[in-house]
């Protein structure tokens, strides 16, 4: 069993990893932290945690194939997605509250903009109705689209990607109309 002094000299240097691992890649792993929350905040959490990690098992840094700075922000990565994964596992919460009153969305205005959207897919050419219809309306991604249209999975992103745009320059037409009109 180690003495006292034997656990306060490992202590000591088990501080001494955690700063100098700070030190020499605190920056990029809040930088890569916060792009990857957008929150400097949760990003800072993230970076303690992952050094809390690195001081749990120094092993990992000696013994990792490649560089520390690589398993740390591998760590940064991997607890960033963890968050993630346990934030979408829970229900969302509701408030308690008695006076609370659910909002509910106007039908009518889901009607008109279900109508809407119809009336602009009308304007496009049939194959860039299909490709958004399989991709928006069925919910397939570009590879079951162009396995279910039997095109290749390029010309479903070219055709998406003109379709969205015919739909863009449709859209503010519309708009315009409709002003005049009032």
């Amino acid at each position: 069993m180690a003495g006292p002094k034997a656990r306060e000299r490992r202590n000591m240097a088990d501080e001494a990893l955690v700063r100098s691992l700070f030190n020499e890649h605190g920056k990029a792993m809040l930088g890569y932290a916060t792009r990857l929350t957008n929150d400097r905040a949760a990003a800072e959490d993230v970076v303690q945690e992952a050094l809390l990690r690195a001081w749990r098992s120094p092993d990992s840094l000696v013994n990792s194939k490649g560089s520390v700075r690589g398993w740390l922000l591998t760590v940064v990565r991997n607890i960033i997605i963890d968050r993630a994964r346990a934030r979408n596992a829970r229900p969302t919460e509701v408030a308690e509250s008695p006076t609370t009153v659910p909002v509910e969305s106007d039908h009518a205005d889901r009607v008109v903009d279900t109508m809407v959207v119809l009336d602009a897919l009308e304007h496009l050419s049939s194959e860039h109705r299909e490709v958004l219809e399989q991709m928006y309306l069925q919910g397939r991604t570009v590879g079951e689209t162009a396995e279910v249209l039997g095109i290749p999975t390029g010309t479903v992103k070219s055709r998406s990607y003109y379709a969205l745009r015919a739909l863009r320059e449709l859209f503010p037409k519309r708009a315009t109309g409709m002003e005049g009109a009032a």
